[in-house]
Parts: structure tokens; C-alpha cells; sequence
């Protein structure tokens, strides 16, 4: 059992994610955008530290015997709801987790020559990082509108990252309808705190069960505005036609960190909806359900026919993007147990292959169309050697010039890892064994037709809706499996006049980590399966959540007598 002292160390550890990125970005802006070599290293080492400190934090949170499942953090040292207050239990500590293993992918595939073509890149990446890592450990809605608008703020400069026409007008729509989904934040907030008097997330789900007839109403119109904020950044159809172009236009390792940026929008659905309108929210209980199944099914429609419908490998990342985000979001909208812990084991491995993809489209579409001739491969002069290293391609004889029956050519050892790579993403996101999206999307039937799951409370028969998403799940599988096998022979067993295919280790590391997470992902199904169940039965039974939050009690000041020991026993 992890004891008390131990406890308060980890809760300090909660800040590590907000002020590590904060602390990193701030000493690269003093130093000048000629020394590449410096913030190109504290780039990656942040990143790596990142999901060191995001580990540990996600094995506190699934630590079955800790006192408190839920680590909170007073920074201000007020008792909540007065403060802010930041909090820790496994879902959040599951984003964080993937928020630093997508950045430090992305980071590294940046090193081959990505972070050379605009200026501030480290910075704007760290600060996304802040953004993102800050959003998911807040519990309070004014701080969450906060990180929101860091995370934009950074992501604006990152997108047109490397100039460029494409660039600069997908830039602006996704500028023009991210300040229009802000201000449908701050108005939904303004109204939900003029109904309630509180921000603060455990608090408005105390306040929400004892709201009057009166008031029922306004609530709901307040949380239908924060909602269309949050499904404005999930890419809900029909508010996601500035996702494609935008990802598409992106530099390769910035599209590959925006893959979390429709999952930020997602969590924040998934989090409030549970505590504002969970089964302990009386008359408003299971408020918006339909919506967000039918909003759900509809962007899984939407983003399968647009990956039958492209041809550039970057669309068919974005399209999968917003595949991944329906399949999210219909599936929370059940609000059904087993399902949520399924769609949890889903969601990481679906974002990974889509990272992975984007990671990929630059290798390929670089190999198919070089530019004015010169070696698209050619890595940052800046990196390390060891970024400086290629996977060449194998030399070997050609039997075709021998009198024999055998006929061959040796596989060149860049081109087999990046197929390689490029089926693994195909099973991925169309959902086949043996890789975890078979096992997410097999675990979310599973549930959807269980005698203990939807069926339990519609009779014999998961109603219409299940039949629905069921249908639909496994119609865009099949699509997105017809699309990506089509741009598979179109790159690989189509291609004429290439040279060979280079990949330095700077494109192929990060490419294979992504990959191999989603094998160890699959490897380790049990155990993963697990947290998501026990992640989605503290999402469906927040009384812990909201206890935690709101007893927590501020330090005692060493200075008023109370000595570090019992400081560290005064938070929980």
C-alpha cells in the first residue's frame, strides 16, 4: 500500500505535467532560433520525461489498495470549490499517457527536418503539451475554457508551421470556427454559473440532482451550448468539415499530435456528461443521450465514406480521425458500463494508428512525388548522428538476370518496415485481429448484445439504436478496410520510375513506437481491459470523484506549526 508520505509526493507529481512543458518552453524562447541542436534535445528529453512522470502517475491511479482512487491537488491552497483544483484518477491519468507518448513520437519525427521550417516550433509543441495536459487534470470549467485556449493558442502557430497557400486557408477556417466554438464555451459557462454559482466540476454535479422545475430548462439550454463547443473540437458532423483540410495541410508530426485534439473534445463530453448527467442527476439523468449516439453515428458514416472517397494518405488519416471520434462518442452516449470500459480500451489504440498514419503519409507521399528533384530524404544537418542513420535499402542481385526458374528481388529492408508499418495501421483502424482495434470494437459488441449489458434494460433485444451502432460499426470497418487496401497497392505494388525508399532512424523510431504500443496494447488486452473497466465504473458512479474533490482539505503552513509530516498527512 502506497503510504501517506508517498501520497503527498505523488500529489506534487500531478503539477509535473502543467509546469514541466510551461518551465521548458519559456527557457527556449531565450535562446535564438540558430541554436537548433539545443531545443531540438529539450524538446524530446521534456516529451520523454513527460511519459515518465505520466506513467507513474497512471500506475497511482489504477494502484488498487491507495486510499484514494482519486489524487487531488489544491494549488492555490483553498478548499474547493473556492480554489482551483487539479485532479488525478485513470482516465485522466490515461490521456496523459497517450498525450506523451503521441508528443514524443511526433517530437522525434520533427528532428528529421520538420522543426527547420518555421520558427518557435519547440515552443508552440511544449506549450500544446501544457494545454492538453492541463485540460485533462483540471476540475473546474473556468480553467478548463483555459487550457483550452492555450492548447488553441499553440496549435494556431503550429498549424501553419512551414508557411504555405493550403496551410494558410485551412488555417483560417480552423481559426474562424475554433474563436466560434470559444465563444459558445464562455456562453454555455456564463450560463451554467449564473444557474449554479459554481464552476467547479464536483460541485455543479452536487447542484444539478437539487435544481427546481424552474431552472431544469435553462440548464439544459446552457449545457446544449458547452456541448456544441466541445463537439465543434470532437469533429461531430456536420461540424467537422475543417478537420481534414486542416490535419491534411498540417506538417506530418503536427497532424500526428492534432489526432489528440478530437479526443480532447471527446474527454470533456465524456467527463461532464457522467457527473452533470449520470444516473444520480434526477430528472436530468441520461440528458443528450440520443444526441450524441445519433451525432456519434453519423461522423462514423461521414468519416468512413470520406476515407472511401480519398486518395492522399493525409485525408485518409484525417477521415479515420473522425471515424475514431463517431465510434467514441456514439459509444459513450449509451452510457452503458461495459460499454464506456470497451470503448476506453479503444480509444488509445485508435488515436496511436492514427498518429502512426499520419507519420507514414509524409514517407510515402515524399517517395511517390519528390520535390524539384532533390533528396526528400535528406535529415536536419542539426540532428544527432544517430538521427543522421538511414534503414538503406538492401543490396542484392536481381535473379531476373540469371538463367533460372526462380524469379525474385530482395525486399529492400526500408521498404518492408514501412509496409509493415502500413498494414499494421490498416488492421488497426478497420478493426482486425489479432490488433487492438478488433479487441475494442469486439468488446463494444460484446457489451452492446450482453445479457448484462443493454439488453438487461430493453428486453431481450439491445433496441434500435444498438442495432444501429452495431451496424454501422461494423460497415465502416469494412470501408475504411477497402480504402486503406486500395492506397496500400497504390504506394506499394503500383509504383513505377521511384528510386528506392530511405527512412532515417529520426522517421522510423517514432513510427515504430506508435506501432508498438499498439501491439503491447493487444499483448496486454487483459490487464488493460481492466483499467478501462475500472475507469468507466468510477465515470458511471462519480460519488468518489465528487467526494474526493471536495474533501480535500488545504496544508497546514509549516510556518503555523504544523510540521512536514503532518502536512503531508492533511491532503488526502
Amino acid at each position: 500500500m502506497i503510504g501517506l508520505a508517498d501520497a503527498a509526493q505523488m500529489q506534487h507529481l500531478m503539477l509535473v505535467p502543467v509546469l514541466l512543458p510551461l518551465l521548458v518552453a519559456a527557457l527556449m524562447m531565450l535562446l535564438g532560433e540558430e541554436r537548433h541542436r539545443i531545443k531540438m534535445a529539450l524538446n524530446v528529453g521534456a516529451c520523454a520525461a513527460l511519459l515518465a512522470v505520466s506513467c507513474l502517475l497512471l500506475l497511482r491511479a489504477a494502484h488498487d489498495g491507495a486510499p484514494h482512487s482519486v489524487g487531488v491537488y489544491l494549488p492555490g491552497n483553498w478548499q474547493a470549490p473556492f480554489g482551483i483544483v487539479l485532479a488525478l484518477d485513470r482516465l485522466s491519468a490515461l490521456m496523459l499517457v497517450l498525450t506523451s507518448l503521441v508528443a514524443l513520437a511526433a517530437a522525434l519525427f520533427a528532428c528529421a527536418r520538420w522543426h527547420r521550417v518555421g520558427v518557435h516550433f519547440h515552443v508552440l509543441f511544449q506549450l500544446q503539451l501544457m494545454g492538453l495536459a492541463g485540460a485533462f487534470l483540471t476540475a473546474d470549467l473556468f480553467n478548463l475554457f483555459v487550457f483550452f485556449e492555450v492548447t488553441l493558442a499553440a496549435s494556431y502557430g503550429l498549424l501553419l508551421h512551414g508557411s504555405g497557400r493550403a496551410r494558410v486557408l485551412s488555417g483560417l477556417h480552423y481559426v474562424a470556427i475554433n474563436l466560434a466554438a470559444s465563444s459558445l464555451f464562455l456562453i454555455g459557462v456564463s450560463m451554467l454559473y449564473g444557474i449554479t454559482g459554481t464552476l467547479n466540476m464536483a460541485d455543479l454535479a452536487q447542484h444539478v440532482p437539487a435544481l427546481g422545475a424552474s431552472d431544469r430548462g435553462l440548464l439544459h439550454a446552457a449545457a446544449g451550448i458547452l456541448a456544441t463547443a466541445f463537439l465543434i473540437k470532437a469533429a461531430v458532423w456536420p461540424l467537422n468539415f475543417w478537420l481534414v483540410p486542416a490535419y491534411s495541410a498540417a506538417t506530418a508530426p503536427v497532424a500526428a499530435l492534432f489526432a489528440l485534439m478530437t479526443k480532447l473534445g471527446v474527454y470533456s463530453i465524456l467527463r461532464l456528461w457522467t457527473l452533470l448527467f449520470g444516473g444520480e442527476a434526477g430528472a436530468s439523468a441520461q440528458f443528450g443521450s440520443l444526441w450524441l449516439i445519433g451525432a456519434g453515428l453519423l461522423t462514423m458514416a461521414f468519416g468512413a465514406i470520406g476515407m472511401m472517397g480519398s486518395q492522399r494518405l493525409g485525408h485518409l488519416a484525417g477521415y479515420a480521425a473522425l471515424l475514431s471520434s463517431g465510434t467514441v462518442l456514439a459509444a459513450a452516449g449509451f452510457g452503458q458500463n461495459l460499454l464506456t470500459a470497451a470503448m476506453l480500451y479503444y480509444l488509445p489504440a485508435s488515436t496511436l494508428a492514427i498518429s502512426a498514419l499520419f507519420l507514414l503519409g509524409d514517407v510515402l507521399d515524399r517517395w511517390r512525388s519528390p520535390v524539384d528533384g532533390a533528396d526528400p530524404y535528406e535529415p536536419a544537418e542539426e540532428a544527432a548522428p544517430f538521427l543522421n542513420a538511414r534503414l538503406e535499402p538492401t543490396r542484392g542481385f536481381n535473379l531476373d538476370d540469371q538463367e533460372q526458374a526462380l524469379v525474385g528481388r530482395p525486399i529492400p529492408a526500408a521498404t518492408a518496415f514501412v509496409g509493415l508499418s502500413f498494414l499494421l495501421c490498416t488492421l488497426m483502424l478497420s478493426g482486425l485481429p489479432p490488433l487492438p482495434g478488433f479487441v475494442g470494437k469486439f468488446a463494444m459488441l460484446s457489451a452492446l448484445f450482453s445479457p448484462l449489458g443493454l439488453a438487461a434494460s430493453a428486453g431481450s433485444q439491445p433496441g434500435l439504436t444498438g442495432w444501429a451502432f452495431a451496424l454501422v460499426l461494423l460497415t465502416s470497418g469494412f470501408l475504411a478496410l477497402t480504402a486503406l487496401v486500395r492506397a496500400g497497392m497504390a504506394h506499394f505494388w503500383t509504383a513505377q520510375g521511384r528510386g528506392p525508399l530511405r527512412v532515417g532512424l529520426a522517421e522510423g523510431v517514432p513510427i515504430g513506437l506508435l506501432l508498438l504500443a499498439c501491439v503491447l496494447l493487444a499483448a496486454a488486452a487483459g490487464p488493460a481491459l481492466h483499467y478501462a473497466q475500472a475507469s468507466a465504473n468510477a465515470l458511471h458512479a462519480p460519488r468518489g470523484y465528487v467526494q474526493s474533490i471536495l474533501g480535500a482539505e488545504p496544508v497546514p503552513s509549516v510556518a503555523a506549526g504544523a510540521t512536514p509530516g503532518e502536512a503531508g498527512k492533511a491532503r488526502p
